[in-house]
């Protein structure tokens, strides 16, 4: 995480929620017009200035609460985008499918190759704690075999469909799973995930009580922001890309691209100043809450609204993602990574956004 001073704020990140709100009550809904350009600018300051507000916050508490409320943070953003663009005019049954898919791709590989090539052309090799990053794998493996695999292969409904009581027990089980993960993190089992070397980190500043609390006002603005701009964007997104002629797929790498992005920029920090055990975390974390915490919040507002959920993936992807999991469990069962390790995962990011156009 980035250094904050512990007496101010940098009015951009002060600005930008309230400009957000102002942005979304002025404009409304935008298609493909000049209109939606300003909003996409707001909707991705947002994003930035919200996970800057969770860092303030993450500071002050300490790791590895501060790791948590950032991927909270992060995930508050997954699910509401996904939700404004699932009640959209048309609806898309296989959004949360496609951005579930592409966030734990893009964790596993992309953020997670990058973080370890910067780490491996800086410092030659990065280490790191296997217990942190195998608990991590533990719980990740499961739930994107449950929610992205199993629905292409049980027979209570046709197709990559779950059943209302099976969607409603792979919703608990994700829920429960990440409960369970939450309690080893910050109780039993804390030093898992702490840096060996120093678990204060380096040269970070603590808040005052008072700048923590302003930036968790901000960011529950942030937060309210970032959904009410996605809503009035969602017209926007999909018609640009099927006026792209892209497949409609894009619409779920777009928006795990853009609630990712923040993320990324502190996973390369930490990487970049040896310390890639919080740089996994990070990664690999966000791929946890995000499948722990948006499944069920969107299974919840489908079955309210009576909405499928399509969820299983391609045989083609389920292969690729078998295989990733396979690298990574070879990569994360070392405690040691070099830029070896970094381009492997690169090349498996690259070739799940290569299917995504060519599948």
């Amino acid at each position: 995480m980035t250094s904050h001073a512990s007496d101010r704020i940098p009015l951009f990140f002060i600005l930008a929620p309230l400009a957000g709100i102002a942005a979304w009550l002025g404009l409304g809904k935008v298609g493909l017009e000049l209109l939606a350009i300003p909003v996409l600018a707001a909707l991705l300051c947002n994003v930035v200035a919200a996970v800057h507000h969770a860092e303030v916050v993450a500071l002050r508490v300490g790791e590895p609460f501060g790791g948590l409320i950032l991927a909270l943070a992060v995930t508050v953003i997954e699910a509401g985008l996904i939700i404004s663009l699932m009640l959209s005019a048309d609806g898309n049954p296989t959004l949360m499918r496609d951005t579930l898919l592409a966030t734990v791709m893009l964790v596993l590989h992309g953020i997670a190759g990058c973080a370890i090539l910067v780490g491996g052309i800086v410092h030659r090799e990065n280490q790191f704690r296997v217990a942190g990053a195998n608990a991590l794998l533990a719980v990740l493996m499961p739930m994107a075999v449950l929610v992205l695999i199993v629905p292409n292969h049980v027979t209570s409904a046709p197709g990559p469909y779950y059943s209302a009581s099976q969607l409603a027990f792979v919703s608990v089980v994700c829920l429960g799973l990440y409960a369970a993960f939450l309690f080893i993190q910050t109780n039993w089992h804390r030093d898992y995930f702490l840096p060996e070397e120093s678990p204060g980190g380096e040269g970070h500043t603590q808040p005052s009580v008072r700048m923590a609390l302003i930036s968790f006002l901000l960011l529950c603005v942030a937060l309210f922001s970032v959904v009410m701009l996605a809503k009035s964007l969602a017209p926007a997104l999909e018609g640009g890309v099927a006026a792209l002629g892209a497949p409609a797929a894009l619409v779920g790498v777009i928006v795990a691209a853009i609630v990712l992005m923040p993320e990324s920029g502190a996973a390369l920090r930490s990487a970049a100043h040896n310390r890639m055990q919080p740089a996994i975390n990070l990664a690999l974390g966000s791929g946890v809450a995000s499948i722990g915490l948006t499944v069920p919040t969107v299974a919840l507002v489908a079955w309210w609204k009576g909405m499928p959920l399509a969820l299983g993936i391609s045989a083609g992807h389920s292969v690729l993602l078998a295989l990733g999991f396979a690298v990574a469990i070879l990569t994360y069962g070392t405690g040691r990574t070099n830029i070896l390790s970094g381009i492997v995962h690169l090349v498996l990011a690259a070739t799940f956004v290569f299917t995504v156009f060519a599948p």
